[in-house]
């Protein structure tokens, strides 16, 4: 989850309440604390926070079909973080009303369930939730083709965005930076004709569920080029829109949609820098 910096945005431009400096779009974390470097024991902790999240979005795979409602797999999902120990890391944040995202089609991020959004063949829908275990959080989303007559565009905007998201993790180790990762990201996305969204980016996660650093997806001198070091904990997650990048949100003050009405995907891990790689605290393959 990447909470946007319109809801909290101050009466002073550019600066919300907590201190977050917002610069065209993307919110950029800043907190008191820095950029934390996790111990084994946390990033432990971690791991089972993030299986609780992984576990949970491959039963949102399995489980999302059509005539479902997002009501119906928020309340899945809910239910299945607290009976392994959890509690739902987005519900209540900043006043959001449910334990998962879950956005459709031109959608691009915050979709809120609701028991009337009925699932249909043929969305593309997107399922973003966290789970909080024993004090530090884990944080994924997925893109999921329901059922039959999903678009090509749609089922090649979600490969797209899944690789690039891979991309961009093959760089991550201690020594890298995290402008190779935005420009690995960056480089596969519009070597496929697709735009990545500059609005929102991926942060650090842990104690908190939004931490330092930010984690943009694109090339942007916004962004110190932060070496990685091993400990460092992140949420590293690019949205792909298939027609222009730009966004805009509804009334309901969460949900964002594409301002051309094109498809927009998101693929999410929580990931833990090693001295040579990354750990995919998310990963769904086990």
């Amino acid at each position: 989850m990447n909470l946007f910096a319109d809801l909290l945005a101050a009466s002073q431009p550019g600066r919300a309440p907590d201190g977050t400096v917002t610069q065209n779009g993307p919110r950029i974390q800043k907190s008191r604390r820095g950029v934390e470097v996790k111990s084994a024991r946390e990033i432990a902790v971690m791991r089972q926070a993030s299986r609780i999240v992984a576990t949970v979005l491959r039963e949102m795979i399995a489980m999302a079909a059509p005539g479902l409602t997002t009501g119906d797999l928020d309340r899945h999902a809910e239910k299945r973080i607290r009976e392994m120990g959890a509690t739902p890391s987005f519900k209540g944040y900043h006043g959001f009303p449910a334990s998962i995202c879950a956005s459709i089609n031109h959608e691009v991020v915050h979709g809120i369930p609701s028991a009337k959004r009925v699932i249909r063949a043929g969305d593309l829908l997107k399922v973003d939730t966290g789970a909080y275990f024993e004090g530090y959080h884990g944080d994924s989303c997925v893109t999921i083709c329901v059922g039959e007559g999903v678009p090509e565009e749609a089922r090649t905007l979600s490969r797209v965005a899944q690789e690039s998201l891979m991309k961009g993790l093959a760089t991550v180790k201690a020594g890298s930076t995290l402008l190779e990762l935005a420009g690995a990201v960056q480089d596969h996305v519009e070597a496929h004709g697709f735009a990545v969204v500059e609005d929102y980016t991926g942060h650090g996660v842990g104690r908190n569920l939004h931490e330092e650093p930010s984690v943009f997806n694109y090339r942007t001198r916004d962004l110190p080029n932060m070496v990685l070091r091993p400990g460092m904990t992140l949420a590293v997650e690019p949205i792909l829109n298939a027609g222009s990048r730009g966004c805009r949100t509804l009334k309901d003050r969460w949900t964002v949609v594409t301002v051309d009405g094109s498809l927009s995907a998101q693929w999410e891990h929580t990931i833990a820098v090693t001295s040579d790689g990354c750990e995919i605290l998310t990963d769904r393959d086990f």
